[in-house]
């Protein structure tokens, strides 16, 4: 089975993830942030880097979703290969740092991938304001992330709405505005009856 925790930068993706883990015995599938070879590239030229960055990102993503798909063990992943496409590249171009042509190419590589692949058992997507991302992101004290733009952000925000608004899969939204389910165990305890309902047609 194939669980997946969706969301903007500083969201609280990871620390979910970490948490469902541990809760249900789930094994955790982690964004590969801290051996990224092109982060701090980015961050600091994002023109120059961006096509470089998304390429391995969806490289990574493929390869994790080809072997998730092989495995008889229910996994969670800390962030989606739908998102780099329908997201991160899509919102790169409209900014005019990824171009029109670069752009063409990564979507006809993700296009021949998606056909190889299905959606997730259950999509986890955690909605959070632009404020509460860059305090999360400010607290949390990645060198490289403090130079992210705040229209970055927002821009990113609003494909979010866009593509989570047109999902077709089984879906859970959390508001990662008011459910801080990191040090409230009650909020923690709303998010996994979401989790049971769905999955295990609890409630």
């Amino acid at each position: 089975m194939h669980i997946a925790v969706a969301g903007n930068i500083g969201c609280g993706k990871t620390t979910l993830t970490r948490m469902l883990a541990n809760r249900y015995g789930w094994k955790p599938n982690y964004e590969p942030v801290d051996n990224n070879p092109y982060l701090a590239d980015y961050y600091a030229d994002m023109a120059r880097w961006s096509f470089n960055l998304q390429i391995y990102f969806l490289s990574k993503r493929f390869k994790d979703i080809v072997e998730i798909s092989k495995s008889p063990e229910v996994i969670i992943q800390d962030r989606t290969i739908f998102e780099d496409a329908r997201i991160f590249a899509a919102n790169l171009n409209e900014m005019g740092l990824l171009t029109d042509r670069d752009f063409q190419n990564y979507r006809d590589l993700f296009e021949l991938m998606m056909s190889l692949v299905k959606l997730p058992d259950l999509m986890i997507y955690i909605r959070s304001s632009v404020p509460h991302l860059i305090d999360h992101i400010s607290k949390r004290g990645r060198s490289y992330e403090q130079a992210i733009r705040i229209d970055y952000l927002t821009g990113l925000n609003s494909r979010y709405e866009d593509w989570i608004s047109t999902y077709k899969g089984n879906l859970i939204v959390i508001d990662g505005d008011t459910c801080n389910f990191e040090e409230n165990p009650e909020d923690f305890l709303k998010v996994t009856d979401q989790i049971d309902a769905k999955l295990f047609g609890l409630f």
